[in-house]
């Protein structure tokens, strides 16, 4: 497999990362010698790996290739999808590309992390670029982040559709909905496959629309004595905005608390997705001074992060905001698995101050992104593709969706894993072979290392 050039009658699809897990996803399709990568993300460690805080997919293969790395196209803005380009960009050297919004993310990083020689190009929403042999075109998604996007890729020999995150909301709170009449005329592509978002694939049902939370989170609100503080995932424009409705409502003062929180909200507005009828944001470094009837901050940590906001806020800690008994937290959000005993430590600290608690587990205070199985079936029955490869989820979540597929009656469904090299064309999907995968640590000093076999395989079977 070292020589693996993919041919002019094929589409090589090659997931390096985020098949068979939640996180670091990466993945390459190749065509008549050219290559392109779809995301470039990153996960985090948390209790079950501390000495690797940051992890991502080991892009050796790529690496060696580069020459014939035409582009990375990026999805959407989420960590587990751009997260990675910091560390990995100065090993692929080749040019990027993503809409406005998850381009002024990339920016923003990448100046953060001292590079500042990438080739970014921002694709207007709807647009295409060409890539060698590709032309890729952007479809207009909902997700939890402004611009999410499948991506069509387009070769000689049969296209290729890319979900990335998705879900079907009709009553999106930031942005355009989904292109429902570009993904029904998918059906009359000339379409070699399609790798679908498995994350919700065990979920019944339909996932929710971000405007079903702002009465639920109106009337909850509505029953606080003292502060409300709300955590959410930092990249959840539409949440941020929801609670910021909530607050004027209730005549409270918004602000956010956490620095990747409010980097988001500055992209938002660079970009046009922050609404102008909203008050004015109440600098974190003030919301301490008001009274507590009149507070609501959304801040960081919903995952329980050691550094974040929230949890120095529960300790004591936080130079900005401290907490009384008579304040309530929301948690507007849900556990990514293998964050559960970080966030339960969370809790604890919080409860043993004489805090009230609301989980999703509580109230209606969170929907997730993700498709659950009516909306896989809906896009299903759209596009009709021929070939279904669940992507994006653990082995469990990538099975329920290859069930969840074959009730749909797609006609063949391929359950792939990280390294394996799969053709796509005409005549259906054949596993060529596999390549080695591993995972890369970021130290706090700012090296890359491998993590060793023993760890790497700890991992994989967590994953099952």
């Amino acid at each position: 497999m070292q020589s693996l050039s993919p041919s002019r009658d094929e589409v090589l699809f090659l997931p390096l990362g985020g098949t068979g897990e939640i996180g670091m996803n990466l993945t390459l399709y190749g065509h008549d010698g050219a290559w392109i990568a779809v995301d470039l993300g990153i996960t985090f460690g948390g209790d079950d790996f501390p000495q690797h805080p940051i992890l991502m997919a080991d892009p050796a293969f790529i690496a060696a290739r580069r020459e014939r790395l035409k582009g990375i196209v990026l999805t959407h803005g989420h960590e587990d999808h751009i997260g990675a380009l910091p560390y990995l960009w100065q090993r692929l050297r080749c040019p990027v590309y993503a809409t406005p919004f998850t381009a002024a993310l990339v920016r923003s990083k990448l100046n953060r992390g001292g590079v500042s020689d990438v080739p970014l190009t921002e694709i207007e929403l709807g647009g295409r670029c060409a890539l060698g042999p590709f032309t890729v075109e952007f479809i207009h998604m909902t997700h939890s982040i402004p611009e999410p996007n499948a991506l069509l890729i387009q070769t000689p020999v049969g296209h290729v559709l890319h979900t990335g995150d998705w879900k079907l909301d009709d009553r999106p709170v930031v942005g355009r909905g989904y292109d429902y009449q570009r993904l029904h005329g998918l059906r009359r592509s000339p379409l070699l496959a399609m790798a679908c978002d498995s994350t919700n694939a065990t979920v019944p049902g339909r996932t929710g629309s971000e405007s079903d939370l702002f009465e639920p989170l109106l009337a909850m609100g509505r029953t606080a004595k003292g502060r409300i503080v709300a955590t959410a995932f930092a990249s959840n424009v539409a949440r941020l905005i929801t609670l910021a409705r909530v607050a004027e409502a209730l005549e409270r003062r918004f602000g956010v608390v956490g620095e990747s929180m409010e980097r988001m909200v500055s992209a938002a507005r660079a970009t046009g997705y922050w609404p102008d009828d909203l008050p004015p944001l109440v600098d974190s470094r003030h919301l301490g001074h008001l009274p507590t009837g009149e507070v609501l901050a959304a801040c960081t940590g919903s995952q329980g992060e050691p550094r974040s906001a929230l949890a120095r806020i529960a300790q004591d800690l936080h130079r900005d905001l401290l907490l009384d008994p008579d304040d309530l937290v929301v948690f507007s959000s849900r556990a990514i698995p293998g964050n559960e005993r970080s966030i339960r430590r969370l809790h604890r600290h919080l409860q043993g101050r004489g805090l009230r608690i609301v989980t999703d587990q509580d109230a209606q205070v969170h929907v997730s992104g993700h498709p659950a199985q009516e909306e896989l079936k809906q896009l299903y029955n759209w596009v009709r593709p021929p070939i279904v490869i669940p992507v994006h989820g653990t082995p469990r979540h990538l099975r329920a969706n290859a069930e969840l597929a074959r009730t749909c009656h797609v006609p063949e469904v391929f359950l792939a894993r990280n390294g394996d090299v799969c053709r796509l064309s005409r005549w259906g999907v054949e596993k060529l072979g596999q390549v080695e995968t591993g995972r890369l640590s970021r130290h706090p000093d700012g090296k890359l290392q491998p993590v060793d076999a023993v760890l790497l395989q700890r991992m994989r079977e967590q994953a099952h």
